[in-house]
């Protein structure tokens, strides 16, 4: 919460409201705190499990902030009350955004924790993948390369995974960021989105959309860890300070 309001007050912006994709604690953790330094600061959000949650929002439901205007898109899949948030401006030359949490990543998708693969190929489908294919793609973490090796496991002819993998590399290596994709990009690389395609049928052994679809995410849960990174949520709580107790010099 300390990082986010230090950036509010160098950006010279006042935090009025907070869109909480869904409860995971590395989602919606600095939600009270937050609450308790700013009074009246709007917590929206579709789970009451979402800390410190003032507005609960429906499925297709518009929000205006300013010239932004917000749809929430319902994707129950990863938890039972993921919402994503698709944004735009009137009249302006910018493409839209989305805010997808864990639902639509960089290269790939959320697990499906309190789901479906039946609602999870919805979500792809009719939800997000028919969104407009200019749209920027702000996912919930940097995973990127990770995903992007796997889709190259499913598909080791495929040009578009063999390039973007070799540019998140890339930035990885200085540090920085592989968010924002775009949707018409994923569409070239991602797997999750590409179940339809010949290639994805062969490799899951699957000729059904959604068969594949679950297979597909099966193989990508038993998919080899790199061991050269530490365990995420473990790098995490370093960077929160949880440990800062712990690691004190004596």
């Amino acid at each position: 919460p300390f990082q986010l309001l230090e950036i509010v007050r160098k950006e010279d912006v006042v935090l009025r409201a907070i869109l909480t994709t869904h409860h995971h604690w590395d989602h919606a953790r600095g939600n009270e705190e937050l609450a308790r330094l700013c009074p009246g600061l709007q917590v929206y959000g579709a789970d009451e499990r979402i800390g410190a949650l003032t507005h609960r929002v429906a499925p297709n439901e518009e929000l205006t902030f300013g010239a932004i205007r917000v749809r929430c898109l319902f994707t129950p899949c990863h938890t039972s009350g993921h919402m994503c948030y698709f944004m735009w401006e009137d009249g302006s030359p910018d493409a839209p955004a989305l805010f997808s949490g864990d639902t639509l990543f960089v290269g790939g998708c959320g697990q499906f924790f309190e789901g479906t693969a039946e609602q999870m190929y919805a979500n792809l489908t009719q939800v997000l993948g028919a969104l407009p294919k200019e749209t920027k793609v702000f996912c919930g973490h940097e995973c990127t390369v990770r995903n992007l090796k796997f889709a190259l496991k499913v598909e080791p002819e495929n040009e578009a995974v063999k390039k973007k993998l070799a540019w998140a590399k890339q930035r990885d290596d200085e540090d920085l960021p592989t968010v924002p994709s775009t949707l018409q990009e994923e569409f070239l690389y991602n797997p999750f989105l590409r179940v339809t395609e010949e290639a994805l049928q062969k490799f899951t052994g699957k000729t059904e959309p959604v068969e594949v679809l679950r297979a597909l995410r099966t193989e990508k849960d038993n998919f080899k860890k790199p061991k050269e990174r530490p365990h995420p949520q473990a790098m995490l709580a370093f960077d929160w300070g949880l440990f800062s107790p712990f690691l004190e010099k004596k």
